[in-house]
């Protein structure tokens, strides 16, 4: 038996009998984890209140090496009352958080996956940009973050590159571009999408217009779709 004390992101909360609940979490140290806390739904003074989706919570497991770990004692150590109170940034909370939930493996710890989720969930909090924009941002470098980046600069069938300022087409599928004459895809980028897509990629500063966003967004969660298995 092993004790892990981490810092957690709540990811799935389900209720169990008339007392417990089985939550996923997403965990600093030990990635993502199922866990049992006993009592989360009778006042438990060491876990309940504390099991809420979009605040950093500080947690205790005691791990006997089980699918299921069991929560000893969870507190909240970063609120994010004004995502809270937004209903636009609380969907976009929700929606990084499924896809966390779908594409992390378990119990397999993901650093740059966790620093880009905190970001997201801090960066709505503030509010300074669109919800949508922030979503797309963080979309894009999770699936680089796993292992599963698209590749915007070439086809993934042929290799060959694709010039800088003509349209392209993409299947996130398939995890990236793919050139005409390889067959294409239904989606096409534009030259200022692709761009901007690969600047975020990248680690630049730029700022999707809402229009992009939207576009990128749907190539992310395809591609989510795809490489977790999921549904849309």
């Amino acid at each position: 038996m092993s004790r892990i004390e981490s810092e957690a992101l709540v990811v799935r909360t389900v209720e169990l009998g008339e007392a417990d609940v089985i939550a996923t979490l997403i965990t600093r140290e030990a990635g993502k984890l199922s866990v049992m806390a006993r009592g989360a739904r009778k006042g438990s003074r060491r876990v309940s209140g504390a099991l809420e989706p979009v605040h950093t919570i500080a947690v205790l497991l005691e791990d006997k090496g089980q699918d299921l770990v069991t929560l000893k004692e969870s507190r909240i150590v970063r609120t994010r009352c004004g995502l809270a109170a937004s209903l636009d940034a609380l969907d976009a909370a929700g929606v990084a958080l499924r896809w966390a939930r779908h594409l992390f493996p378990p119990r397999t710890p993901e650093p740059e996956g966790w620093r880009i989720l905190v970001e997201l969930l801090d960066a709505l909090d503030l509010g300074e940009s669109g919800p949508r924009k922030e979503l797309a941002r963080a979309g894009l470098a999770l699936l680089a973050a796993v292992g599963y980046a698209l590749d915007l600069t070439s086809c993934v069938v042929c290799g060959r590159a694709c010039p800088e300022g003509r349209p392209a087409c993409i299947d996130p599928a398939r995890g990236g571009l793919v050139c005409r004459s390889c067959g294409g895809a239904s989606t096409v980028l534009s030259p200022e999408v692709r761009r901007a897509a690969r600047a975020i990629t990248e680690g630049g500063a730029v700022e999707p217009t809402v229009g992009d966003a939207e576009v990128l967004l749907q190539v992310v969660d395809r591609a989510m779709a795809a490489h977790a298995g999921f549904e849309r």
